[in-house]
C-alpha cells in the first residue's frame, strides 16, 4: 500500500514541479529592462509594456543598467536601450554587456539610421524611432517567445 501511495504521489509531484518551473520561467522571461536617459520616453515605454502585461524595470543610464544586470540579471528576459545617452552610448553599453559574457536579448531604439552600424556583430535588434506602441509590443513578444523556446 505504501508503494502505491508513493507511485501515485510521484507523478503528481513531478507534474506540480514542472508547472512551477514553467510559471517561474515565464514570469522571469516577461521582465523587461528599459534603458533611456529621457524620463518621458521611459515613462511612455514603461506604460505601454506594463499595459501589455510585461513587468518592467528602468535605468536612466548605461551604468545603472549594468549594475541592475549584475545584481538581478536573472530577473530580466530582455533589454530595450536608447542609442544616444550621456556617458556611455547604447553601443558602448551593449559592448560592455557582451564583453561580460551576458547574451541577454537587446533591442536598440534610435532616431539615427546610421547608428545601426555601431551594433554590427553585437546580436541586437535595431529599430528606428518613433516606434508605434503596437510594433514595440509585438517586437517584445517575438523576442520573449524566442526566449521561452530556448
Amino acid at each position: 500500500m505504501m508503494g502505491r501511495k508513493l507511485e501515485n504521489f510521484g507523478p503528481k509531484r513531478a507534474s506540480a514541479a514542472s508547472e512551477s518551473l514553467h510559471r517561474f520561467r515565464s514570469a522571469r522571461l516577461s521582465q523587461v529592462l528599459l534603458v533611456d536617459d529621457n524620463p518621458v520616453q521611459l515613462q511612455i515605454r514603461e506604460t505601454i509594456l506594463r499595459n501589455a502585461g510585461f513587468a518592467v524595470a528602468i535605468a536612466i543610464s548605461a551604468e545603472g543598467a549594468l549594475v541592475l544586470l549584475r545584481t538581478a540579471g536573472h530577473h530580466f528576459g530582455l533589454v530595450i536601450t536608447d542609442h544616444i545617452m550621456p556617458g556611455a552610448s547604447g553601443a558602448d553599453f551593449v559592448r560592455r554587456l557582451r564583453a561580460s559574457g551576458d547574451h541577454i536579448p537587446v533591442i536598440v531604439l534610435s532616431g539615427l539610421p546610421d547608428a545601426e552600424m555601431e551594433y554590427e556583430g553585437l546580436n541586437v535588434a535595431f529599430r528606428l524611432k518613433p516606434l508605434p506602441p503596437s510594433e514595440l509590443i509585438e517586437l517584445v513578444r517575438e523576442w520573449m517567445k524566442g526566449q521561452n523556446a530556448a
